[in-house]
């Protein structure tokens, strides 16, 4: 695809006896948010983390740029910001601490750092526990942080893994919109998520998989048409519904 900033060919992944992904190959198109939909044991976070550079492929390959990454690891890191599900700051570190180092491990300079921290106390507010530690934070301002640590390099590619999960949903919406602006900017998200409503409010398009297969690709507004339903929630109920038995 001419539009494709990472383009996922034959991915499979092998744990022991079980077969997590089967084969999934897809396209992250430039500035678009990608959901990832399936029910536990699906092989969303097996396939974002495999992007992620997290873990490995069993076969397959990863395109960034039209190259493999697995040419150059490093350089393709610095292109992506990964957001794990649970908050992973370190706490002998105060936030802005963790900030300033996560900065710098991708060769900023303080200063550049200090320029991003501005932007980001803007648009999250970031400023009101710069000095705290990790530990002293409510769950949503883990995650604001969390996120203010996945952009603080400017990613091209930011792999969010249940970004709002367990969070009241005043803060989940402001995270929500937060995700939107970082669309606006260019930027692309691949959004791991098991609230429907999340992927139906945010996403250009969403892949369902199941079982490690994608069952298909396309855009809420389509899925809800083709399949005839008011909510993207009934459209995933009634691609993964298992057949009863007699």
């Amino acid at each position: 695809m001419q539009n494709s900033l990472i383009a996922v060919h034959s991915i499979k992944k092998q744990y022991g006896a079980t077969q997590a992904l089967k084969g999934v190959s897809l396209d992250i198109e430039k500035g678009e948010i990608l959901s990832l939909l399936g029910v536990n044991g699906a092989g969303k976070t097996t396939l974002s983390t495999i992007i992620a550079t997290v873990h490995p492929p069993t076969s397959g390959d990863v395109l960034f740029g039209g190259q493999s990454i697995y040419a150059d690891l490093p350089e393709y890191r610095k292109h992506i910001g990964y957001c794990p599900q649970k908050p992973n700051l370190n706490p002998l570190l105060t936030v802005k601490q963790n900030l300033i180092f996560a900065g710098q491990y991708f060769g900023m300079s303080e200063h550049a750092v200090e320029e991003r921290l501005e932007k980001f106390n803007i648009q999250l507010g970031t400023d009101k526990y710069l000095n705290a530690f990790p530990t002293e934070l409510s769950g949503g301002w883990k995650q604001r942080y969390m996120l203010a640590r996945t952009l603080i390099h400017s990613p091209r590619l930011v792999i969010l893994d249940e970004p709002t999960a367990s969070l009241d949903p005043e803060i989940r919406n402001q995270l929500w919109e937060y995700i939107k602006q970082i669309k606006t900017e260019g930027v692309s998200v691949l959004l791991t998520t098991h609230y429907l409503e999340e992927a139906e409010q945010l996403s250009d398009r969403v892949v369902v998989l199941h079982a490690g297969e994608i069952k298909l690709i396309d855009t809420p507004q389509n899925l809800m048409s083709s399949f005839n339903k008011g909510t993207l929630e009934d459209v995933f109920l009634e691609l993964t519904q298992q057949p009863k038995e007699l």
